[in-house]
């Protein structure tokens, strides 16, 4: 979270306001995602099924890897919109920001990582990890706040049962693992799915199964935004809403044809099989608001990880409105 925290104090040092500019009749607003993964799918299947052209919107998407560059853009001008973990803007807020990130749209409402082994593992049970090397994810980050809560629910300590490594940065952690670091490894789709079929690892268990529902990943923007030009952010919103509702009802296989020019190094069966995983476990959120419930267990995860700077009421870093009228 240091690392986070310097990045933001850099960013918000700044005085550049971001804002969002027309082309013309058609709005453009530039979105920076945290990282490209299926468990975005609601998002690409807006963009390639013309969701956001019905909107007149023009999206402009750039993947920035990683919460603390994805907030820094945001907060610096770098982009309108921010799609990441919802934990950041409470990291933003106890920097007692000026403009803050306000979360106005949710994406998703579990955890999108899997337990992947290196071996076969026959009859897993979580009690196998103690004494083992575990490839974890950033510090202060939610997978791996998720993870230590889900390690904690099965009386696993992950500072003194394991080895737990966090030195790795978030892009590098799949290749660290395929080199040979770690006995289990916190992975998202497609790379947990890629790995099984390349013969890499195994996905045994899944964190967002076991963590249940939580405010994971969610759309942002600084509250002057949101003052400035709420229309533009409700149809965004609006887009997001359709994207969710296709894949609500579509199969996998139609939802990961609609998102494969996303992943263009990754095999239809591949995109098959991760859409599938996300959808039995409830990982999309079907629509874009964010419930008061969630933010409270996402509080609760982030005490639970010693990394909640203060405890932030709902209201003041969640806007319910936008959501609520995308939906009308």
């Amino acid at each position: 979270m240091k690392r986070l925290l310097a990045f933001l104090s850099v960013a918000c040092s700044l005085v550049f306001i971001a804002g969002c500019q027309s082309d013309g009749p058609t709005k453009t607003l530039e979105v920076a995602e945290v990282t490209r993964s299926v468990f975005y799918a609601p998002l690409y299947v807006a963009l390639s099924e013309g969701f956001f052209e019905e909107e007149d919107l023009s999206i402009e998407l750039t993947t920035t890897w990683g919460g603390d560059k994805t907030m820094t853009a945001l907060l610096s001008g770098g982009a309108d919109i921010a799609l990441v973990g919802s934990e950041t803007s409470i990291y933003v807020a106890g920097q007692e920001a000026t403009d803050p990130a306000i979360n106005f749209a949710a994406l998703t409402q579990t955890d999108g990582t899997f337990l992947v082994a290196r071996d076969q593992v026959d009859s897993f049970q979580w009690s196998d990890l103690k004494g083992t090397t575990f490839l974890g994810q950033r510090k202060g980050g939610m997978p791996q706040m998720v993870g230590e809560f889900v390690l904690k629910q099965h009386d696993i300590n992950p500072r003194n049962d394991l080895t737990l490594l966090q030195n790795v940065d978030f892009g590098n952690i799949p290749s660290a693992f395929a080199s040979g670091t770690g006995d289990y490894v916190q992975l998202f789709e497609p790379q947990a799915s890629t790995f099984e079929k390349e013969g890499l690892g195994h996905v045994i268990a899944s964190f967002g199964a076991e963590s249940g529902r939580v405010p994971y990943t969610s759309f942002m923007a600084k509250q002057s935004m949101i003052e400035k030009d709420e229309d533009a952010l409700i149809r965004f919103a609006s887009a997001i809403y359709k994207g969710q509702q296709y894949v609500e009802k579509e199969d996998s296989t139609t939802i990961a044809m609609s998102i494969q020019t996303y992943f263009e190094d990754t095999e239809l069966d591949i995109l098959t099989s991760a859409v599938e995983r996300y959808k039995d476990q409830g990982s999309y959120a079907t629509d874009p608001l964010l419930t008061e419930e969630a933010w409270a267990t996402l509080l609760a995860i982030m005490d639970e990880a010693g990394e909640l700077p203060l405890h932030v009421p709902f209201d003041e870093l969640v806007n319910t409105a936008i959501a609520s009228k995308s939906m009308e």
